[in-house]
């Protein structure tokens, strides 16, 4: 992998990842912005405990633009984009509209091919281990960052799940703080290691493993499965077999594999309607152990891959038990979702 760094007009950062160490990153970024002037505040709930972003600049960003404008392909003569040259293999940069930014953390997007009608099922396995490579860079970077508590990298997919731009890209978000979901995982890790002396983690995978009932793909590295307690109607989580607290921690046995599984993953999410279905909307989403805890390694790496649409034509609303409450009510068992996804393997 070859990394090259440079500056947009308005003096955000933009990374380029290519796979060949002889690419030559030299465009200039043409358009005449201003310097970029963005507020983020985080406000903090007494009542919940958590925090918001309050970013009300975001309210401007761009909103489906035709392909033609599409602000994530390469620049071309007579339309300039965010991304100056003329071709890429991955690009990181800088969101123009961050929902964090300065001391409240960094928001970056993630520019997984330069082929705009691609989405990441598409790729090939060299393509793939490449947008891991950014993916583990970024991480390793934002940890120096003075603002950032926890990396979060993810992928929303499809219009149903609020994307803006249908150019195949992903976000990276450098928390200032550790997020509720975390923390929650957190203190039942605590609890289960004060009460039974194990990791949690390491538990339910061996539990999942043992049961089998749900697992959906079992490599020589990594294993994916539909949870027993599945909030979504089609939701896998891969982990690594061997118990990491970070992506720059996988060593090079598990970062081969993933590839492979990953893509074939996302390929079975695309079959599950059926032929002829529009593409699977979907979130997909790393935890990864924030800095500061006093030991990391007893966190597990995993990424959570799930879908809002719970049969063809319906999706799956977070209604008032879900949104008022944070009780989910799953229409499709766990072990019904893992069988479906056993079933529309690859031939």
């Amino acid at each position: 992998m070859k990394k090259t760094a440079t500056r947009l007009a308005d003096g955000r950062e933009l990374i380029y990842y290519d796979a060949r160490d002889d690419a030559v990153r030299d465009a200039v970024d043409q358009r005449p912005l201003d310097p970029i002037a963005t507020r983020s505040e985080i406000r903090h709930d007494r009542l919940l405990g958590d925090r918001v972003a309050i970013a009300s600049h975001r309210q401007a960003r761009t909103y489906h633009p035709p392909a033609d404008e599409c602000p994530l392909c390469p620049s071309r003569e007579g339309r300039h984009s965010e991304i100056p040259a003329s071709d890429y293999d991955v690009v990181v940069f800088e969101n123009r509209f961050p929902s964090l930014a300065g001391d409240s953390g960094r928001c970056e997007v993630v520019c997984f091919t330069s082929d705009h009608d691609a989405s990441f099922a598409d790729l090939d396995a060299e393509q793939a281990a490449l947008v891991l490579d950014a993916w583990t860079d970024r991480t390793a970077e934002l940890a120096q960052h003075p603002a950032v508590e926890q990396v979060f990298c993810f992928e929303n997919r499809g219009a149903e799940i609020g994307v803006t731009l249908g150019h195949p890209h992903g976000q990276i978000y450098g928390y200032p703080f550790v997020t509720p979901r975390t923390r929650l995982m957190l203190r039942s890790l605590g609890e289960h290691r004060a009460a039974t002396g194990r990791n949690l983690f390491d538990d339910v995978v061996a539990d999942e493993l043992a049961d089998g009932r749900r697992v959906v793909l079992d490599g020589e590295h990594w294993v994916a499965f539909v949870p027993y307690a599945a909030h979504w109607p089609y939701e896998v989580h891969l982990y690594p077999k061997r118990r990491v607290p970070d992506l720059p921690s996988l060593d090079e046995a598990a970062r081969t594999e993933f590839p492979q599984m990953y893509l074939e993953l996302l390929k079975r999410f695309d079959r599950i309607f059926g032929e002829g279905e529009p593409p699977t909307p979907y979130i997909s989403a790393w935890h990864q152990a924030p800095y500061h805890l006093t030991d990391r390694g007893e966190f597990a790496l995993h990424l959570e891959l799930f879908t809002i649409r719970r049969t063809s034509g319906k999706l799956k609303f977070l209604a008032g038990s879900e949104s008022g409450m944070n009780v989910f009510i799953n229409d499709v068992p766990p072990e019904a979702a893992a069988e479906r996804l056993r079933e529309v393997a690859s031939k």
